[in-house]
């Protein structure tokens, strides 16, 4: 896809992995429509001045979309204002954090699946005829390791189990969704692992943590540290821009936690090389 004077509709903008991702398309010229929800006036007020820094067209949606009937009107106000859309980058979620909220009671449990999973699910509803209609569009779905992990390990602390839940459900809709957007719109996901404002340093939950708590997550991570929002940008701009046969797939980005843990040892000599 060719992103110069594509529309895009990134939701969660405000700050972290949604925001990097709203400049960072800005950047590629693309006019960007910046759904926003939980932030504070102070990072609504930078994201607008930082969008519109860029010669194209930029608006802020504010919208709660944990209520279905705003999916269709935030979808609406974005064609309005560029008179198409081709891009949209589900980005909602809202993190379990065992260490913070401790275990879940009802209404915490269906506030996560409202908005890590049910949220998605209108938002693309609402944005598929017009991501069809220009018959080169492209969905990213953002989810977590948490979907394959669970509460496990040194993450046992940050993930809880309402929250793995509705992101391995967001996989089973990334390829669900593949099949109905097929061939004029490509659906994939990218699945995050620790980055410092999702789930790492910057975020409230990570202070919660003992120092070892913070060392087990990093040493448990192959590549020793935690991403940033500009890699998974960097990563969004690869689906969109340069993996026009990609689609229904997903896009770990984790550092290596996933396989980390214990490391592998040297080889050994082998008995028979020792008695040789």
């Amino acid at each position: 896809m060719k992103l110069e004077g594509k529309a895009a509709l990134v939701v969660g903008a405000s700050r972290g992995i949604g925001r990097a991702i709203a400049l960072r398309l800005r950047r590629e010229g693309v006019a960007v429509a910046a759904g926003v929800f939980d932030g504070d006036e102070g990072e609504f007020s930078r994201l607008e001045a930082d969008l519109r820094r860029q010669d194209r067209p930029a608006l802020l949606l504010r919208a709660d979309l944990r209520q279905v009937e705003a999916a269709p009107r935030l979808v609406a106000a974005a064609v309005e204002a560029f008179g198409r859309l081709d891009i949209l980058v589900n980005n909602i979620e809202r993190g379990g954090w065992p260490a913070v909220h401790g275990p879940y009671i009802a209404s915490q449990w269906d506030l996560e699946l409202e908005t890590t999973l049910r949220a998605k699910r209108w938002l693309f509803a609402a944005a598929l005829p017009h991501l069809k209609a220009t018959g080169d569009g492209a969905v990213i779905n953002l989810s977590s390791i948490a979907g394959l992990i669970g509460r496990a390990g040194p993450a046992a602390a940050v993930f809880n189990d309402g929250y793995a839940a509705a992101n391995r459900a967001v996989s089973l809709l990334t390829e669900t969704w593949a099949r109905e957007a097929a061939p004029e719109v490509r659906v994939n996901e990218i699945m995050v692992g620790f980055i410092d404002t999702r789930h790492g340093p910057g975020t409230r939950g990570w202070g919660v943590l003992s120092a070892q708590q913070q060392r087990a997550i990093v040493d448990h991570t192959l590549l020793g540290r935690t991403g940033t929002p500009e890699e998974v940008a960097a990563a969004a701009v690869f689906l969109l821009r340069d993996a026009p046969f990609m689609t229904g797939a997903l896009l770990r980005l984790d550092g290596g936690y996933v396989l980390g843990g214990e490391r592998v040892p040297p080889m050994p000599k082998g008995v028979l090389d020792a008695a040789s």
